[in-house]
């Protein structure tokens, strides 16, 4: 049936109101009431909105809008029980109850509204809730009158409905607005008669209550007695008697107003319902409260005038009529009085059953009606009562209540039907015995009569009645059916003996005592009473009462019983001719007889085929007796698995023997076909089924079914056929035996199989049936057997290859299973195949009719078994072609997708997949049609569909199914390559680009309702209420899958993941890192989403979704909202909509109740504040925030299950089955598949042989029954645990990208801080909590490294901004005391982390890191006047804020003691690279704050420095193959680096470098060889990654070397002062590299790196240089001191350290000058260059031989361009400081200048806001501030150096040098020699003298002295070293001013 839920709520409210009338005030207020009550907190707008569209309807104003809105109101309130319904139903009756008191009356017609109307197209007309007036077309207007005329209803309220039809247009493709206004207007009556129906069925009475609260209760039966009292009774029974469907399809038919058969369908099916509604409201009425007497009449005379159907049957209305006035006299809920009393009432109800009985001629009887109102006006005496009774059976009252009420289809889908029809029967036997006995008596008589009769071969008499006869008929039929399980019948059963069975349940049934209740023993004794002396024409009804009395497990054990008893009275009369004829023993032995009979006829195989039975055969009457045992038979055993048991193994009947010898007989086919049901009920039973198959086998009874199917043919009937295939299906549900016919023949199930595809299924359609029906029955019924087949068969490697069995001496080729065969039919182009598609073709344009034919059922069965074989063979497909290609056997098989491709015979086109549409094959169909949308949309949109149901809604329950598996179809279509099925069902383009699509509101631009809007409307639904979305509480899983296919029409993987991925999935859900962006679709649905839905909002609000039922869903709907969230925050972000970004941070981050948003929108109020909160909610203080809510609704715990408790089977066994049988699932779940192992448990159990382990079997059954439900509960657990990991992940994407992605001025930094102190602290209590899943921990730990590092750098922003740090509260706007608790809880968690938890460890090193850079003082800039403050000055300044919280941060850490430094310790020596070198980097954060040097000792002592120092020389290996052209990892070389960083802050205490000397640092690192492989750096330039990502060798090398070098510098810093043995061993180490060092020394390249070497060999080599290292020893290094003073000019680093080497070797040799040794020559030419230009160093340098001595003019050019540089320092310096000082006031440009030295990437600038942009720019100054610090410091070094050594040489060539004579030089030039002064020269001639002289003269000239003095006064005094320039200076002058000597 189709339910109108596609005429939807959220569309009623906006239905268009035509204006001009005086109904909109009245109730403005109350609406305004409702409007508060529903939307607390809700925004302002839609409530406008809500008032604005919302018309307040008088009578009759709209027809269908407002109606819908009762409905939901009503059904909402009752049926729903919705909080805070019951003010709003209260409001909505009021409004309606006009309507309710004038039922189904329609808005007369009026002149002024034709007139009004009329001139809408001209004039206009007024529409409410849209401005102005609006002109109609004058063809809507010509349908208004025909529509006013064709329901005579107001013209204003025709055009209205016209109207809201155009509206609800796309709700029906294919029909125009006024076949849509045809269905609303009977639609709006149905919901008018469904809500009056609720109300009624609502009130409180005698037969059932809804529980709802009494306030509800009280305020619908308040009403509806109100309008009892005004004739409600009469109008609904004019009504039911004025509607009628045939009359409205005239008046419709007349006027065009019926469309397509759907549509006809649709609207008969509203008429119908409007009627069945009205009197079900009369019903439900009744069975609470009896009806006044004139309205008790008035439903007589009703029913007097009805007439039954065709079939003899009541139609349904009259059915709830009858059952009203039944009810009406119902008494039973009095207390129990006379016995008398009792029969009276018994008597008015029989004689209320005469007036629905017909007399013969089909009138009403109306003298019964008659006397029945005199009854029910309480006239009438005991003898009229009697008379009464007799006229009722007179009028055939068993008969007419069997086929006039039992006849009736909805008889048995009312439970309350069923149960007064029962009493109804009881009562008339229980109360009236003595018409029970005048019934036999008679029945009896009647009986002679026919025998006498029979005997004189005369007519029957034509007096004979059959009352009893069809009462008995009427009890088996009215017990037969039990669709609600109530088993009624077991009140015929009394048990006579004490009754131990384990099922039977009951206050009697179970206590040998008590006695049963009068009225159960009266039935009882009238079930055995009616059996004894039976006659034999009651036989076959009394059979088929029992038939239905057995109907039931407990009922089936008393019938097997009373047959059981009844036969042993008699069991010594072999015979059983004067026993009792209803016993086991009489039924068997008469079937004995039979065969013993029948089988001397057996058919002599010559004769004709068609010959009739021999006379001597059984008689029709002996049939149709036969034929009621083995029904009864086939009943008892159905339900009883004992009397099954006992029947089977009797050993004197042997049932199943003389059935099957019995089939092989001449009987009737429809006497074999209750032969083999009744096999097949004993094939119930797995012992019982083994040995009928082999039964089967030797009566041959398939070769019979080829001959018979020849007989069924002619008759054209075809009872055997259709049993036999019930048989077979039975049959194999157990197992099938895999040696069936061995010996007799190949074994296998083959010949059966080839029978049943061959004989019955292809040619079933060609074949003739009397019944048409039964046509789809046979279909279905060898379909049945197919599908069974299949679903049980799993492909095997041994199927593919053929083996060879021997028969009767000849090797014949061996069967395959029967599943093997229909996958082969099914993967070729085979005639069943074809059968199939074909039948599906044939379903499709059946049902396609919308009209009833016979055999429906059975059609549509078939159709769903063809639909499950093309299914299983698409599953089974895949490992079957496998299988097959591996084996290379000779079978040819196609893939089904290709075949379903094909061309269809009857098209002639490929249109089987929309036949199917079918959800694997979803690329492939792109040729569907609208139609086919239409009916995604329509399922989708079904509201009566029900997640956990009871088995009464099954219907319910497979609809939910429907819509979960189109979302399924959807999300898997939704992977593949566009274009595809899903994105043309979710209404997105697939001719042109996807990304082009402009989604709209169904029926704008004529766009189609499609699958989104349909899933957007089912998630909308109740968001605008406190409840929130309605989908997920009432179908979670539902709506947990739509929120998944909106999260993937946003986002989605590649093309590849079409197969997905299985290593991918088994981490969890679909991880958004793991998904790309899909740019598609993407764009178009977060557009439609934000403007026509409002989607995000409206559903954040309601987070958390609270569902204690179904825990795992709500996760998952949380997930992806969160998910989905998280993309639009990042959207919006991007494209600056400022707006929606600000509202969504807002609602996600807000701790104040109400805040008013930017847009005057108020937030949602928090769930957890009750209503009167609310109301004054200024007293409220801060709510949670949304985030925090709902991380609480994440329950970090898990229960796991516990342990298998096993008695049978083996523990390690059963886990390996269990292992076995698991499979990762759609979502990546690892789950077990708990069928399968179903299967392999119960064929384990039915392996078992013996009659022991069919005793033991029960208990086996309980075990295996044990074992899956702890299978289902660890299925349970992981898809918990799963969901939960999913839920987190996604909370922390949304949290990650609100912090990360939006803007951070959203969210002030002061705020920002205190919302990741909420977030940090709330994670870690709930994970530090004992109970934590572990499993939960990563992704914990994640988001807590996320948020620190968010923290840290807030924190830091704000310093730079200047804010907060002499804030009361502490450091910054977070105080200082939550810091601490931050660093507390981040400390436990790394403690609390076990062994196994290293990599987790790792993000909470980094958050640590984070954390401890917050009290990391920054950088400030060094303005050369710090050092003028004195040093008391400095000590006695106050503690800054990062002091002290770098203080107390110590004190925290230091409280943890040794547990935290063993951790972190063995952290950073052992285990998994990342977590080694964070591990590493917090203990050298840890140690450069430590100065108690606590943890210094700890690394000491313990072990672990020694353990890093020794890891060194194993790093070797690892470390020369990075220097490879091609390296495999540098992961070795990040560890290297990080062990030195470690290493090198160690070596910066005193103590830590002697410790390091002491583990031998300096030994392991001579051993270690990659220092000496430097690489060709020529040859690798080829070799450069292109990305820059992976360094060149060189840098690689460099990377290895220099920190090395630093750490011997930082050193020898350290043990400079007393430490000799730190130099040793550095020279040492020098020396053992000597080659290395030389060739770096000597390099000509001038890159960055190799002035980094040059810079820190050449620092080392000067601080070996120091007092007490032994020079002398070591000649290498003489010859070093000639250094390429080409790159020495380049670096004022480098100059330093040369100047200081050689200031120290002059200090070292002697204190005076005299004695002192020279290292430049005595020449005072400067290089050429003069003016300073430094263009080409190596030209203007002169070239001088490294053998010979530099001169003196090197120095002095040094010094004058050491000055020079110093003053452009200088001047740099001043302007940068004045930049800083006046930041406020630089130009754009300028800022933008400096941010781009700190921003990478092109126009990254100008995306930087510009408070960022004034922060990078301050920070970009400082550098450049402190840089230029560093080169001032640096030049004036050189310059005090450069002195010093020009003073001592000229000292000592001035003044104490004696000149040799030229003549003496026999060499050209002057030679160097080695003397005991070391370096020295010789022959030095006075003329040299004297030009070293003039040439310093000249070049120490007054300009330069003054510079030097400059730059003393500038730099030198500052930094306090007074006047050592000054001196040098007056000295030097003083030499050069000296007379000659």
């Amino acid at each position: 049936q189709i339910s109108f839920t596609h005429l939807h709520r959220t569309n009623s409210h906006t239905q268009p109101e035509i204006a001009g009338r005086d109904d909109t005030t009245c109730l403005i207020d109350q609406l305004e009431i409702k409007v508060k009550l529903t939307t607390p907190g809700r925004q302002r707008s839609v409530c406008t909105i809500l008032l604005e569209s919302f018309s307040v309807y008088r009578i009759g104003a709209s027809l269908w809008g407002p109606l819908k809105e009762l409905w939901e109101t009503v059904d909402g309130a009752v049926l729903r029980r919705q909080p805070e319904s019951v003010h709003l139903l209260d409001l909505q009756l009021k409004k309606h109850k006009p309507h309710f008191l004038s039922l189904f009356k329609n808005p007369p017609k009026s002149a002024e509204q034709r007139e009004k109307v009329r001139k809408a197209s001209t004039e206009g007309i007024a529409i409410q809730g849209q401005q102005g007036s609006r002109l109609l077309p004058e063809q809507l207007l010509t349908e208004a009158f025909i529509l006013s005329d064709l329901f005579d209803i107001g013209e204003l309220a025709a055009l209205e409905l016209l109207l809201a039809g155009e509206q609800q247009q796309p709700y029906f493709p294919g029909l125009t607005r006024g076949l849509v206004a045809v269905l609303l207007y009977w639609d709006g009556k149905l919901c008018m008669a469904n809500s009056l129906r609720t109300l009624i069925q609502s009130r409180q009475g005698k037969t059932f209550t809804l529980d709802l609260s009494g306030e509800l209760v009280a305020l619908t039966t308040r009403f509806t007695d109100e309008l009892m009292s005004q004739g409600l009774t009469k109008r609904i029974l004019t009504l039911v008697s004025e509607i009628s469907v045939t009359r409205e399809f005239e008046r419709l038919q007349k006027e065009r107003g019926l469309g397509n058969e759907k549509h006809r369908k649709e609207v008969a099916d509203l008429i119908k319902e409007c009627r069945q509604a009205l009197a079900d409201s009369l019903f439900s009425w009744t069975c609470q409260s009896p009806l006044s007497k004139d309205d008790t009449l008035a439903l007589i005379g009703h029913l007097e005038t009805v007439t039954a159907q065709a079939d003899g049957s009541l139609d349904s209305v009259s059915l709830a009529l009858v059952m009203a006035l039944l009810y009406c006299l119902d008494v039973s809920f009095i207390e129990q009085g006379t016995e008398d009393r009792d029969g009276k009432f018994v008597l008015m109800v029989l004689a209320v059953c005469v007036c629905s009985a017909q007399s013969p001629d089909g009138q009403p009887t109306m003298e019964a009606s008659g006397a029945a109102g005199r009854v029910s006006t309480g006239v009438g005496s005991v003898a009229e009562n009697e008379a009464l009774a007799d006229q009722a059976l007179l009028g055939d009252v068993f008969l007419f209540m069997k086929e006039g009420i039992l006849g009736c289809e909805s008889f048995s889908q009312e439970e309350f039907y069923i149960r007064r029809v029962h009493s109804l029967i009881t009562d008339f036997l229980a109360l009236m015995p003595m018409k029970v006995k005048q019934l036999r008596n008679r029945a009896d008589e009647d009986a002679r009569l026919v025998h006498m009769s029979l005997q004189m071969d005369s007519e029957l008499p034509s007096s004979l009645r059959k009352d009893l006869d069809h009462l008995m008929i009427l009890i088996g039929e009215f017990y037969s059916k039990d669709p609600f399980g109530l088993e009624l019948g077991l009140e015929f059963w009394c048990p006579t003996e004490s009754l131990q069975h384990s099922s039977l349940q009951g206050s009697y049934l179970g206590m040998a005592l008590q006695r049963p209740p009068h009225k159960q023993v009266v039935l009882s004794k009238f079930v055995r009473q009616m059996g004894d002396l039976l006659p034999s024409t009651l036989y076959i009804s009394y059979l088929r009462m029992l038939k239905g009395l057995a109907n039931g497990p407990q009922c089936a054990h008393y019938c097997f019983s009373l047959l059981k008893t009844n036969g042993a009275a008699h069991s010594d009369n072999i015979q059983g001719v004067s026993g009792s004829p209803v016993s086991w023993e009489h039924f068997f032995h008469s079937l004995m007889l039979y065969h013993e009979n029948l089988r001397r006829d057996l058919p002599n195989p010559d004769s004709a085929h068609y010959r009739h039975p021999p006379l001597r055969g059984i008689t029709q009457r002996e049939m149709e007796g036969l034929t009621s045992f083995l029904q009864l038979l086939t009943t008892i055993i159905t339900w009883s698995e004992n009397a099954r048991l006992a029947l089977c193994e009797h050993p004197q009947w042997t049932p199943a023997v003389v059935m099957l010898g019995l089939l092989q007989c001449s009987v009737p086919p429809v006497l074999k076909a209750e032969l083999l049901h009744c096999l097949a009920a004993f094939g119930k039973s797995p012992e019982i089924a083994a040995s009928l198959w082999q039964s089967l086998e030797y009566t041959q009874v398939k070769q019979n079914n080829v001959e018979l199917n020849e007989i069924e043919s002619s008759c054209e009937e075809y009872p055997l056929t259709r049993s036999f295939c019930h048989l077979i299906s039975t049959l194999v549900e157990g197992s099938l035996p895999v040696n069936l016919g061995a010996g007799l023949r190949v074994p296998g199930f083959q010949p059966y199989l080839n029978f049943l595809r061959d004989s019955v299924f292809l040619p079933f359609p060609t074949r003739a049936y009397r019944r048409p029906a039964e046509k789809w029955e046979v279909a279905d019924s060898v379909l049945e057997v197919f599908h069974k087949l299949l679903r049980d068969y799993e492909p095997q490697p041994s199927d593919f290859v053929q083996e060879i069995v021997e028969l009767q001496g000849e090797q014949v080729p061996a069967h395959k299973p029967p599943g093997h065969s229909i996958m082969f039919h099914l993967l070729n182009d085979s005639p069943m195949l074809a059968l199939c598609l074909s039948l599906l073709e044939e379903g499709v344009r059946q049902l396609d009719t919308y009209a009833p034919f016979p055999g429906k059922k059975h059609l549509q069965s078939a159709v769903l078994h063809c639909l499950c074989l093309l299914d299983l063979a698409l599953q089974k497909e895949a490992v079957f072609m496998d299988l097959l290609r591996e084996s290379q056997a000779s079978l040819l098989v196609s893939p089904l997708e290709q075949l379903l491709q094909g061309v269809s015979p009857q098209t002639r086109r490929a249109d089987h997949i929309v036949n199917i549409a079918s959800s694997e094959l979803c690329r492939l169909s792109l040729a569907v049609s609208d139609k086919l949308m239409a009916g995604f949309v329509e399922c989708l949109d079904n509201e009566d569909a029900e997640e956990d149901v009871d088995s009464q809604k099954k219907v319910a329950r497979i609809r939910h199914e429907t819509q979960i598996h189109i979302l399924n179809l959807l999300i898997t279509s939704l992977e593949l390559k566009a274009p595809n099925l899903a994105l043309y069902l979710l209404g997105y383009e697939v001719k042109k680009p996807v990304s082009s699509t402009n989604l709209q509101d169904p029926g704008v631009l004529g766009c189609p309702r499609s699958c989104l809007h349909a899933i957007l409307s089912r998630l909308q639904r109740g968001t605008e209420k406190r409840s929130g979305p309605a989908l997920t509480q009432q179908a979670p899983h539902l709506a947990e899958l739509c929120y998944q296919v909106i999260f993937n029409t946003l986002f989605k993987r590649g093309p590849i993941s079409a197969v997905r991925d299985v290593s991918q999935l088994a981490g969890g859900f679909y991880v958004i890192y793991q998904l790309c962006a899909c740019p598609d679709t993407s764009g178009p649905t977060m557009r439609y989403l934000r403007t026509s839905q409002d989607f995000l909002f409206s559903h954040l609000q309601h987070l958390p979704f609270i569902l204690p039922s179904n825990q795992i869903a709500a996760l998952s709907q949380m997930s992806w909202l969160m998910k989905t969230a998280a993309i639009e925050l990042r959207v919006t972000s991007l494209n600056r909509q400022r707006s929606h970004t600000q509202r969504l941070v807002s609602l996600l981050l807000d701790d104040q109740p109400h805040a008013q948003h930017a847009d005057g929108e108020s937030g949602m109020e928090d769930e957890t504040r009750s209503v009167s909160g609310f109301l004054h909610f200024d007293t409220v203080s801060k709510v949670r925030r949304k985030l925090l809510s709902v991380l609480d609704a994440i329950e970090f715990s898990q229960d796991m299950p516990e342990l298998l408790q096993l008695d049978f089977f083996e523990r390690t066994q059963i886990e390996q089955v269990i292992s076995n049988c698991e499979h990762v699932n759609e979502q990546g779940h690892t789950v077990c598949n708990v069928k399968l192992l179903h299967r392999v448990l119960v064929a384990e159990v039915n392996a078992l042989q013996g009659m022991a382990a069919i005793g033991q079997r029960p208990l086996l059954m309980e075990e295996v029954n044990s074992i899956l439900q702890q299978v289902v509960e660890r299925n349970r657990v992981r898809r918990s645990l799963s969901a939960k990991r999913h839920a987190l992940q996604s909370w922390r994407s949304l949290v990650e990208t609100l912090l990360t992605a939006c803007p951070a001025d959203l969210i002030p930094a002061d705020e920002r801080q205190l919302i990741i102190r909420d977030l940090l602290l709330d994670l870690h209590d709930k994970v530090s909590d004992h109970d934590a899943a572990g499993e939960l921990m990563p992704i914990v730990a994640g988001a807590v490294f996320t948020l620190t590092a968010h923290l840290s750098q807030s924190v830091l922003s704000e310093q730079q901004q200047g804010v907060g740090l002499e804030a009361s509260s502490g450091f910054a706007s977070i105080a200082n005391s939550a810091l601490h608790l931050i660093l507390r809880k981040l400390l436990d968690f790394i403690l609390s982390t076990g062994g196994g938890y290293q990599r987790l460890r790792a993000h909470l090193y980094g958050s640590l890191l984070y954390y401890l850079q917050i009290a990391q003082k920054p950088e400030e800039p060094d303005t050369l006047q710090t050092a003028g403050k004195a040093m008391w000055e400095r000590l006695t300044a106050p503690e800054d804020g990062f002091s002290k919280l770098q203080r107390e941060n110590l004190a925290i850490i230091e409280s943890y003691g040794k547990a935290l430094m063993e951790v972190v310790c063995r952290d950073a020596c052992d285990g998994h690279e990342i977590s080694r070198m964070l591990a590493m980097a917090v203990l050298d954060r840890i140690l450069s704050i430590d100065r108690q040097n606590q943890w210094l000792l700890y690394i000491c002592n313990s072990g672990y420095l020694r353990s890093l120092v020794e890891s060194l020389r194993q790093d070797d290996v690892a470390l020369q193959s990075l220097l490879t052209p091609q390296p495999p990892l540098l992961k070795p070389l990040y560890i290297f680096e990080s062990k030195m960083a470690l290493l090198t802050r160690v070596a910066k205490t005193g103590q830590g470098a002697v410790e390091l000397l002491r583990c031998g640092l300096v030994a392991q690192l001579m051993e270690c060889q990659v220092f000496d492989m430097v690489p060709d750096s020529d040859a690798h330039r080829v070799m450069r990654d292109p990305s820059g990502f992976i360094p060149s060798p060189m840098d690689r090398y460099r990377q290895i070397l220099l920190p090395t070098l630093r750490l011997f510098q930082v050193i020898l810093t350290s043990t400079s002062i007393n430490h000799q043995q730190g130099a040793a061993q550095v020279l040492q180490w020098l020396i053992v590299h000597a080659d290395t060092i030389q060739s770096l020394l000597r390099c000509q390249e001038l890159s960055m790196g190799a002035l980094q070497e040059l810079s820190l060999l050449t620092g080392i080599i000067s601080k070996t240089a120091l007092p007490g290292t032994k020079m002398s020893s070591h000649p290498e290094l003489k010859a070093q001191s000639s250094f390429n003073v080409t790159s020495a000019l380049c670096e004022p680093r480098v100059c330093a350290n040369i100047m200081e080497y050689c200031q120290a070797l002059l200090l070292q040799s002697s204190a005076q000058a005299q004695f002192s040794i020279c290292l430049f020559s005595p020449s005072g030419s400067e290089p050429a260059g003069r003016d300073g230009a430094r263009t080409d160093l190596s030209s203007t340098v002169p070239s001088m031989a490294y053998s010979r001595v530099p001169s003196l003019g090197l120095v002095l050019y040094l010094l004058k361009n050491s000055a020079a540089d110093f003053f452009r320092f200088h001047q740099s310096h001043r302007q940068s400081l004045g930049k800083l000082q006046s930041l406020d006031q630089l130009p754009p440009e300028e800022l933008k200048e400096l941010c781009q030295g700190l921003v990478s990437g092109p126009g990254a600038v100008e995306k930087i806001s510009s408070v960022q942009r004034s922060l990078l720019a301050k920070r970009r100054l400082v550098q450049l501030i402190n840089n230029r610090a560093k080169l001032l410091a640096l030049c004036s070094y050189v310059i005090e150096t450069c002195l010093f050594v020009l003073w001592r040489h000229l000292e000592y060539y001035l003044l104490h040098c004696i000149p040799t004579d030229p003549k003496d030089s026999l060499l050209p030039g002057s030679t160097l020699y080695r003397s005991r002064r070391g370096l020295s020269l010789s022959r030095v001639s006075q003329q040299d003298l004297d030009l070293l002289k003039s040439d310093m003269a000249a070049g120490f000239g007054e300009a330069l002295q003054r510079k030097l003095l400059e730059v003393e006064g500038l730099y030198s005094q500052v930094r306090s070293r007074y006047t050592f320039i000054q001196a040098l200076v007056r000295r030097i002058r003083g030499l050069l001013r000296q007379p000659k000597s």
